[in-house]
């Protein structure tokens, strides 16, 4: 009867083992995940972001260039530009409490929540 004792005590220890290895498995590979996805949307934003400045750049300089062929001076041309992004950070700045700052916490929120409702749709199929 003792041996049965000993022998199912071992069992259990062994189980908790086994159930305890499991258990750091699976939250260093779901800590892999996470990282990964990290890095990954980390990328990704960062060759959006670096696209959208270049094509803005080369954009505004396209506009500085042709403004300066329309009013026949490259100095007219490049301040007529430099005056629209004046009265572009003028704006930002006025409307930044009221409408952008509330736009991005918006953006913010919806992305962290679709972001766990998918984690959460990924779990349901396991």
């Amino acid at each position: 009867m003792q041996e049965n004792k000993d022998k199912s005590i071992e069992d259990l220890v062994d189980d908790a083992k086994g159930f305890l290895e499991a258990r750091i498995e699976y939250t260093r590979l779901y800590l892999v995940e996470k990282v990964s996805k990290l890095f990954a949307d980390l990328v990704t934003s960062t060759a959006v972001i670096v696209c959208f400045i270049l094509a803005f750049l080369f954009g505004s300089v396209t506009l500085a260039l042709f403004l300066s062929d329309v009013l026949g001076s490259n100095t007219r041309g490049f301040g007529c530009v430099s005056l629209i992004y004046i009265l572009l950070a003028i704006i930002v700045y006025l409307t930044k409490d009221k409408y952008i700052e509330k736009a991005i916490i918006n953006v913010a929120i919806r992305k962290y929540f679709d972001k766990l409702a998918d984690k959460e749709g990924d779990d349901e199929k396991l």
